[in-house]
């Protein structure tokens, strides 16, 4: 089960994780609501499978038509352009083989190999989730069902990443006008979106990870070769542009982005998001007109933030605000799923408005599952609350927040837990003037992510244990992905303080093979071990990770005896640094000015 020194285990394979023992299924009774949801999801799976073949068959078919080309080849032999687009790839056999099933993959030419490789991908997808949704009848035991829905849940998230990519890389046409439509998404957002859906599907497969059984004997043919399809489906789409930096995602090249934001001022409010949004962070509670009030004590619209968050408008480009009164709340599922997008979450202050749970692995549930709070709904914001799972450190994996949600803000909040307390899931996120507390992993995820102007506190741990704040898990190298710590407080609650010397705290370990952590002119407490970071087993990830440091100060911030990995930097030049600033990492389309929160775009003021 655990290790004694430190609760997340070592991978059972290169960049795996193995976190539960293996365990018996028996017959679990399913409401017919889920039933019908998950009917629901495979007829909409179907309905995708079936479109994008009838599209991009259409596509070539006109293209072949237009050219003067001949149909598809019989034989197997790729053609040049097959080649060419499969050698950028990770995984060129499946590459090859999976566009030569394609419909007109063969009279194509390597551009037109992008859109078929996310349509080809997406068909996969679709198909998996179809097919996924169907063994729902299937006896599973909590622990199966738990692995099992958050399957479908991520499949279905990718679907979505996977048509929104689609859509941008071969923009739909009108059948009235026979107009190209917007597409609506940038280069940017494709590699995110692709990111997004790899490291969902990495999640899937690991909560079958210490499994056995008929479910996930099934899930894992139903599941096979889709990590490495996006993976390849993101090397084709970013190899066109070459210009890597020493393990700096490459497709972050926004050399106008900073010329954007006029000057590197501290107090410039981040464009994510419109003009309301500005105000409404830093603007008083009383004088904020909310959509929703939540208060326990029935003077609000509702009495839970269950019953706010199922009447909030699905799809919608309007910022709707829950305004969450002061008191604990502490109830039995509270997400806010992909469909419910633009909610902004606001509270009357850090330990005031509390969210509150005690979830964790040993309910028989997956770490994913374990969540007090979970946002993967686009423009998610929460300001001024207190997000907390109670379980203690003896429970092991408890996460108190975690978000998939892409340009999503967590604004003067408190996180608070033990191992696994923030999971930065996927997608963009922003943290400002954020406490975070824990003691193992306890910031970890696959985000393109950055904390600014936070204090991050390790708590004394269970004895034998080693302290580890961070635990990314980046598995692909043409993903997005990232933590960047800029400008915050590596700190010691009081009752580590006081042993110190008996529990080190490290600044992260590698939990995936590309794993990517960078610290920037950050305090650093004299808890911080002189190492610095941690191996997760052995020599893994020691010369494929990317581990930075720059001009951090504080007596852990000494770099004389820092590891000596060779992914680990210390970071002299500022244009290698300023590639993880908010400006360059995770900006985008802009989004981030428009919430309204201070921030700093460039590495200093």
């Amino acid at each position: 089960m655990k290790t004694p020194h430190y609760g997340r285990l070592g991978p059972a394979e290169p960049g795996g994780s193995s976190r539960h023992l293996d365990q018996p299924e028996y017959a679990t009774s399913q409401p017919s609501r889920r039933k019908k949801k998950i009917i629901l999801l495979s007829l909409l799976s179907l309905a995708l499978i079936i479109a994008s073949a009838v599209s991009a068959t259409l596509l070539i078919g006109l293209r072949t038509r237009a050219s003067g080309q001949p149909g598809p080849a019989l034989d197997r032999k790729p053609t040049k352009a097959i080649s060419k687009a499969c050698r950028k790839t990770r995984f060129p056999t499946l590459c090859v083989n999976s566009l030569l099933d394609f419909p007109g993959s063969t009279t194509a030419s390597e551009k037109d190999l992008v859109h078929i490789s996310f349509n080809m991908t997406l068909q996969h997808f679709s198909k998996a989730l179809y097919l996924s949704s169907a063994i729902s009848y299937l006896q599973m035991d909590t622990r199966v069902r738990s692995a099992y829905e958050d399957c479908l849940e991520l499949l279905d998230d990718s679907v979505d990443a996977l048509s929104r990519s689609l859509s941008t890389v071969a923009p739909p046409i009108d059948g009235n006008t026979g107009q190209i439509q917007s597409a609506g998404g940038s280069t940017e957002d494709v590699v995110n979106w692709l990111s997004a859906a790899l490291t969902n599907q990495d999640t899937c497969t690991e909560g079958f990870a210490d499994l056995n059984g008929a479910v996930k004997e099934q899930m894992t043919v139903k599941l096979k070769d889709l990590s490495e399809l996006v993976s390849n489906c993101l090397a084709i789409f970013s190899a066109s542009d070459d210009d890597d930096f020493s393990g700096v995602p490459i497709q972050n090249r926004r050399r106008l982005m900073v010329a954007e934001i006029s000057g590197n001022n501290a107090d410039e409010l981040p464009s994510w998001l419109g003009r309301r949004e500005r105000r409404l962070l830093d603007m008083p509670v009383s004088a904020i007109q909310a959509d929703i009030i939540v208060s326990q004590y029935g003077n609000g619209t509702y009495k839970t933030i269950t019953e706010a968050i199922k009447k909030a408008p699905e799809y919608s480009n309007r910022r709707t605000i829950i305004y969450v009164t002061a008191g604990r709340y502490e109830e039995k599922i509270l997400k806010v799923g992909r469909k419910k997008r633009n909610l902004m979450f606001i509270g009357d202050g850090k330990g005031k408005t509390i969210i509150s749970g005690g979830k964790s692995i040993f309910d028989n549930i997956t770490t994913f599952h374990t969540a007090t709070f979970a946002a993967t709904g686009a423009g998610f914001i929460a300001r001024d609350m207190t997000f907390e799972n109670w379980a203690g450190p003896s429970k092991h994996q408890a996460v108190a927040l975690r978000i998939g949600a892409d340009h999503a803000v967590v604004y003067r909040c408190n996180i608070i837990g033990y191992q696994d307390t923030l999971y930065v899931h996927s997608n963009r996120q922003f943290f400002r003037e954020c406490d975070i507390y824990g003691t193992v992993d306890f910031i970890f995820g696959n985000a393109a992510v950055v904390f600014q102007n936070c204090s991050i506190y390790a708590r004394k741990p269970m004895a034998f244990q080693k302290n580890t704040i961070t635990a990314q898990n980046r598995k692909d190298p043409n993903q997005n992905t990232g933590i960047s710590i800029h400008a915050c407080r590596i700190l010691a609650t009081s009752d580590l303080e006081a042993s110190k010397g008996s529990f080190p705290t490290y600044l992260g370990r590698p939990w995936k093979l590309y794993s990517r952590v960078v610290y920037m002119l950050s305090y650093m407490g004299d808890h911080i071990h002189p190492r610095g970071w941690l191996e997760w087993n052995t020599t893994f990830a020691l010369d494929t990770l990317y581990y930075g440091e720059y001009m951090n100060d504080g007596p852990g911030g000494a770099l004389g005896q820092r590891v000596k990995w060779p992914g680990y930097r210390v970071i002299t030049s500022t244009v290698e640094a300023s590639k993880f600033t908010v400006a360059e990492f995770i900006y985008g389309s802009s989004w981030l000015p428009s919430t309204g929160v201070a921030f700093l775009a460039g590495l200093s003021v």
